[in-house]
């Protein structure tokens, strides 16, 4: 149980995805309410929220609950402090080090070589999203399926990726730092085996950039914010 104090309405979303993919893995992290019936396992706090820190200060607050801080000026007495923006994988890496070595694992290392992807299984790539775009599509997929996803920050690191291994879906920000989007578009249509579906992603869609799109095959493009039923509509045609 995670108790949460503060945050934009952005990062509490977030959050929520957060929580939602945990039920997939061990440990499993949910949002602790007052109603729960049983103490929360650690605080989640945002240092730059007022209310936030005053509930910190109350007595009520219990003096052994482990604190993570989210901020620019966290507490000495915290466990753990991160600053903005989340780096939410970071969160979850603070989680398990703090659960981890609570929960009983039974590994069979036979597993842990790796394995051909099952036939009629979606293997996905996302590139050049932030953190938590990336969180968000990967819980939408994960609804809608396909589980098998890999992320990259980059075109270089989304070279690297399409070496080692066939992506079916590809979902490519138009706003990719390092590299023109349009042009990674059109050498995926070159390779030997190419994405069966390539999505593009961003937060200033025109009507040139669509129309482009349509001409280079692509299977969609997804406005920033997303919106769930475009996500969702898409999702379902690829």
């Amino acid at each position: 149980m995670v108790k949460v104090l503060g945050f934009t309405d952005v990062e509490r979303h977030s959050l929520n995805t957060l929580f939602r993919l945990s039920t997939r893995r061990v440990p499993t992290y949910q949002l602790w309410t007052a109603d729960c019936g049983v103490a929360p396992g650690v605080a989640l706090i945002d240092v730059d929220s007022y209310e936030a820190c005053v509930e910190m200060e109350s007595p009520s607050f219990s003096p052994n609950l482990r604190v993570i801080a989210i901020g620019a000026k966290p507490p000495a007495s915290v466990w753990r402090c991160l600053p903005r923006p989340v780096d939410w994988v970071g969160l979850v890496r603070e989680l398990d080090a703090l659960f981890a070595a609570e929960v009983d694992i039974d590994i069979d290392l036979g597993a842990l070589t790796e394995s051909a992807v099952p036939p009629g299984v979606t293997v996905c790539l996302v590139v050049g999203l932030t953190p938590e775009d990336r969180l968000y599509l990967r819980a939408r997929l994960a609804l809608a399926g396909h589980t098998e996803l890999d992320e990259a920050v980059t075109a270089a690191q989304a070279s690297e990726l399409l070496a080692k291994r066939h992506y079916d879906l590809m979902i490519i920000g138009l706003e990719l730092p390092d590299a023109d989007p349009w042009a990674m578009v059109e050498a995926l249509k070159e390779m030997p085996s190419p994405p069966r579906s390539v999505i593009l992603a961003t937060a200033s869609p025109t009507w040139p950039i669509m129309e482009r799109a349509e001409q280079l095959g692509c299977a969609g493009l997804l406005e920033m914010p997303f919106s769930p039923q475009q996500v969702l509509g898409l999702l379902q045609k690829i």
